[in-house]
């Protein structure tokens, strides 16, 4: 029974897949020839105008520039790489469409199937051949950017700038392992003769980063504190010596007068309450020393050259102090925080300005000298105990508040304390180890070790109780309530 006329149109305008199980006829048939070679020559045409797309033109040659093409040998050889694959695709296209029929008839098998299912196998043989060149051909696309940055083959020294190095390096490998092979004896050689060579190098770098050298210390000296602390990249022993006479050098560069002369409105009083009054916010604040300290040497050097009032005195402390802890602090306080110690007596406006003025006169150089740090320097290479350390710290804390202190260096003032506190405790007085790391002799440092301990003898006012009452704690082994000394042996 033939199949109705309605069906018969559908199967003009569908493809071969979507035919209908059971018996064809001669129509049919034709139909289905003439719908392959409809295919087959879309394909074809299609597949032209790849190669146009790909390959380019003969006549033409590409450029060489900058940032481009080496050579035109990567471009001939993908057009001509490109032409086989053709070939596998046109075969894999009529192999496509005759397993889209489902249950042919023995006229349809005798007529398509025998001629177009024996070149199968050669299509298998080809796959083999060709696979590697379209492998090398995607490596090859993969591996560039784009196709104005591919290299030649031949030409393997020249890389372009965007191309990967580690795919560079695989390919040169790649080329090397037959010259390896062929050139192992005269490898060998050249590693026997260069190898003790590197070897000695190695072992000079590695004996440079771990040899400790050797030091003729003075006589009296007893231990090298730097020689024994080398190892230790903390202790920055290799440098230690530099870095405080650097300081030293620079002590100068921050001389302070007697200003208290041209302060008309200000007096030695005033200035030891504003200093116990910064000692309070430091505490408070939980800041370091070294920023209270710093903050008093801004309050020195900025009445050295500027003549200020009763009511900008505590202004200047607080600018002082916003200053150095911004300098010293890795999380300072906030500009409310010191507007508020101030009782609101400033605002922010003009403690800006304040700290401007202060940073310009000293002439944005922060890096001053401190006699903290060169207290603590002198206590460890002495190898002094934390509480004669601390009684030290209180001593030189306690100076800050002595106007006639002022005109002493810091690292004199340093070794002063240190000196009064080793006495205090009855641990000796200034030996030649202490002398070579500070760098100044007894006769240096004996009458300013005579007038802190001077100092120490002052009863101040209940007003200038805050170093007293802070070094009273436990904290600080209640350094501040050791008996005084009242007549040096120096």
């Amino acid at each position: 029974m033939a199949p109705p006329k309605v069906l018969l149109g559908q199967n003009r305008q569908k493809s071969t897949a979507t035919l209908r199980k059971g018996i064809t006829t001669r129509s049919q048939n034709t139909l289905l020839n003439n719908v392959l070679k409809q295919q087959s020559s879309i394909s074809r045409d299609t597949r032209a105008k790849r190669k146009a797309e790909i390959s380019p033109t003969k006549e033409k040659s590409n450029k060489r520039c900058a940032f481009t093409n080496i050579t035109n040998a990567i471009t001939t050889s993908l057009g001509g790489q490109n032409q086989p694959t053709k070939k596998v695709t046109q075969t894999k296209s009529v192999v496509e469409s005759n397993t889209v029929l489902e249950k042919p008839t023995d006229n349809t098998v005798s007529k398509i199937a025998p001629a177009k299912l024996k070149p199968v196998p050669r299509v298998k043989s080809i796959l083999k051949k060709e696979d590697n060149k379209t492998e090398i051909a995607n490596k090859i696309v993969h591996n560039k950017r784009s196709i104005d940055l591919e290299k030649s083959e031949d030409n393997s020294l020249y890389v372009s700038a965007l191309e990967d190095v580690s795919d560079s390096m695989k390919r040169t490998r790649r080329s090397n392992k037959i010259d390896e092979k062929t050139n192992e004896k005269e490898t060998e050689k050249n590693e026997t003769t260069l190898s003790p060579k590197e070897d000695k190098v190695k072992v000079s770098a590695a004996a440079l980063l771990t040899a400790v050298p050797e030091r003729e210390l003075p006589e009296g000296v007893q231990w090298d504190f730097d020689i024994e602390n080398w190892l230790d990249p903390y202790q920055v022993s290799h440098y230690a010596m530099d870095i405080f006479d650097y300081l030293k050098k620079r002590e100068r560069l921050f001389p302070i007068d007697d200003y208290m002369e041209r302060q008309i409105c200000l007096s030695q009083w005033m200035r030891a309450l504003l200093v116990d009054w910064m000692v309070e916010v430091q505490e408070s604040f939980e800041l370091n020393h070294e920023t209270l300290y710093l903050a008093v040497k801004l309050v020195d050097l900025y009445l050295t050259k500027v003549t200020v009032g009763k009511e900008t005195l505590q202004l200047l402390g607080a600018a002082s102090l916003f200053i150095a802890s911004k300098f010293d602090e890795r999380i300072p306080p906030m500009v409310e925080d010191f507007l508020y110690i101030c009782d609101g007596a400033y605002s922010q406006r003009e403690l800006i300005k304040m700290e401007m003025n202060v940073l310009k006169v000293v002439n944005f150089d922060l890096g001053i000298p401190l006699s903290y740090r060169f207290l603590r320097r002198y206590a460890r290479c002495a190898k002094v105990s934390m509480p004669t350390l601390t009684l030290a710290r209180y001593i030189l804390e306690h100076s800050l508040m002595d106007y006639t202190t002022i005109r002493f260096s810091d690292s004199k003032m340093a070794a002063a304390a240190l000196l009064l506190a080793l006495l205090m405790k009855d641990l000796g007085g200034w030996n030649s180890t202490l002398e070579y790391y500070s760098g100044y002799k007894l006769s240096d440092i004996r009458d300013i070790c005579n007038l802190l301990n001077q100092g120490l003898h002052k009863k101040h006012k209940e007003t200038l109780k805050t170093v007293h009452s802070k070094y009273s704690h436990k904290i600080f082994f209640e350094v501040a309530k050791l008996p005084l000394k009242e007549t040096l042996d120096i």
